[in-house]
């Protein structure tokens, strides 16, 4: 047997003799894929609105019994003053108000336009402005069809046409899964290794290995293909719970998603073990490494898009590895994206895999 098997053989027994890590690396990938997704969402639902009734008539019952009818609405209460339902928007009892004007129904009856007002908390600027354009296509819809029983057509401008591609159902889940697999390959692929040899140098077991004609290729490389093997044995986790529990699957096939993966998880233990050769203590280790995790996570389009960033924060997310890995994959499970497609990435990611685990062989000195 070569002594890279040994040294692989010797990685794994230490690893699962630590009485927490094996159960770590199982039990994450299930609490991240099974929670996570309905935690991590920007969908909105069960906002609350109040609704000012000053016309009190069929017309205006019709219009809030429609608004009621739908999943993104909690009615609270119906008014019939304004300063009412604005004191309950300030003191936050109501995320957003309708005003039904006086004569609402007798501008329907006459064909006029009614002016309805919308007032919205936007102290959360995301959920103020999503339930206004919630609220404003229910009464689209209902002028739609008030027109249409009266035979008469409807305004073109508001006859638009909406196809949504890749995510036809606006699932949030579906956007958040692939990104979420990025954040357990990062910390499973990365953090583990960032511990791996500064632990032996705080025990003492690394003088063992110095002392040995054992290679640095060879003991940078035992250290490495344990945590390959895991990664791919938690990405399979992965992509078998989102089958199972979400019925998504990589509309690109398996095979394009797992040749990135590979490549991503071969350049994050790289890089976890760089920091582990430069660290003297694990405190120092684990700090370095969630400084990284943290930029990793905001700067690589995972929870917010990377063109909402200013223009020099986008510059900077293209040192971030993980941006290229998390653009693929939300490219391969919904656009469906081939090798071809991901061929940028794919490069970098690989140029980034030679680079950070030739620097962990060249960085990592042996003393004798």
């Amino acid at each position: 047997m070569s002594v890279l098997s040994f040294l692989i053989k010797k990685e794994l027994k230490q690893f699962i003799r630590n009485p927490f890590l094996p159960r770590l690396a199982f039990v994450f990938p299930f609490v991240v894929m099974l929670l996570m997704p309905w935690v991590a969402t920007m969908d909105i639902n069960e906002v609350k609105l109040s609704i000012v009734d000053q016309d009190n008539s069929l017309s205006s019952q019709r219009l809030i019994n429609k608004i009621d009818a739908s999943d993104y609405f909690n009615l609270k209460t119906v008014y019939k003053e304004y300063e009412k339902s604005l004191s309950d928007l300030e003191n936050g009892d109501n995320d957003i108000i309708l005003e039904i004007p006086h004569n609402f129904e007798k501008d329907i009856i006459n064909g006029e336009k009614s002016s309805l007002q919308i007032s919205a908390n936007t102290v959360d600027g995301t959920k103020g402005t999503l339930a206004s354009n919630y609220l404003t296509g229910i009464i689209y819809n209902f002028a739609s069809e008030i027109m249409a029983e009266k035979g008469l057509a409807a305004d073109t401008g508001n006859l638009i046409e909406t196809n949504f591609m890749y995510n036809e159902f606006l699932n949030y889940k579906h956007f958040m899964i692939p990104a979420l697999i990025v954040v357990v390959i990062i910390m499973m692929c990365s953090f583990l290794p960032s511990i791996n040899i500064v632990s032996e140098k705080e025990i003492g077991t690394i003088e063992q290995i110095n002392v040995t004609p054992v290679s640095k290729i060879a003991f940078i490389f035992s250290k490495l293909i344990p945590y390959w093997a895991m990664g791919i044995i938690i990405l399979t986790i992965c992509f078998a719970l989102t089958a199972i529990v979400y019925s998504l699957t990589p509309a690109g096939g398996f095979f394009n998603v797992y040749l990135i993966s590979i490549i991503f998880i071969i350049t994050m233990s790289g890089f976890g073990l760089v920091i582990s050769n430069y660290s003297s203590t694990m405190q120092q280790a684990m700090f370095i490494m969630y400084f990284f995790m943290m930029i990793f996570m905001l700067m690589s389009g995972i929870f917010t898009p990377v063109s909402s960033m200013p223009d020099w924060a986008q510059w900077l997310s293209y040192l971030s590895p993980p941006r290229y890995f998390a653009e693929s994959m939300r490219s391969v499970y919904l656009k469906g994206s081939s090798i071809v497609d991901l061929r940028n990435s794919i490069g970098l990611l690989t140029l980034y895999a030679v680079f950070l685990n030739g620097w962990a062989v060249i960085s990592y000195k042996k003393r004798m």
